[in-house]
């Protein structure tokens, strides 16, 4: 018989932070399930904005956790370059230092914002959203 075979379909998810504490907490928080009626999640981590742009421009990427207070590149002015970038752009999630900061994701055209600290049933939830809007556009037609 053949090595493993996956038992479901993977949903991608792509964290980026320059802190590797903070890129664990979400990827913790996040599990491998997010949802269950969604795909297992497999996490893709950027510590750099070069690897992340990198990593969008390639694809197959479902949805985006992106720190806000990531440097020196933060969170929000990627995602805004993402989006204006990257066709088909997946949804973004910001995570900024404090939920009154939450007004700045506007900006940024970030589809959700989650604050600090992680928390790990807010932030899973978020995801499974964001992940359900993007299988949704991507779905084929009937």
């Amino acid at each position: 018989m053949s090595a493993q075979q996956p038992s479901e379909a993977e949903a991608t998810v792509l964290v980026y932070s320059d802190d590797r504490t903070t890129r664990e907490q979400i990827r913790l928080a996040m599990g491998t399930k997010v949802a269950a009626d969604l795909p297992t999640v497999r996490v893709v981590e950027c510590a750099t904005p070069r690897a992340l742009i990198q990593a969008m421009d390639a694809g197959g990427i479902d949805t985006a956790v992106l720190d806000g207070e990531a440097v020196p590149a933060g969170g929000m002015g990627l995602c805004r370059q993402i989006k204006d970038e990257v066709p088909n752009c997946p949804p973004i999630m910001v995570v900024v230092a404090r939920l009154d900061d939450a007004w700045l994701a506007t900006w940024s055209r970030a589809d959700a914002v989650v604050a600090h600290p992680i928390d790990p049933v807010t932030l899973p939830d978020a995801v499974a959203g964001l992940l359900r809007q993007r299988l949704d556009s991507t779905a084929p037609s009937a």
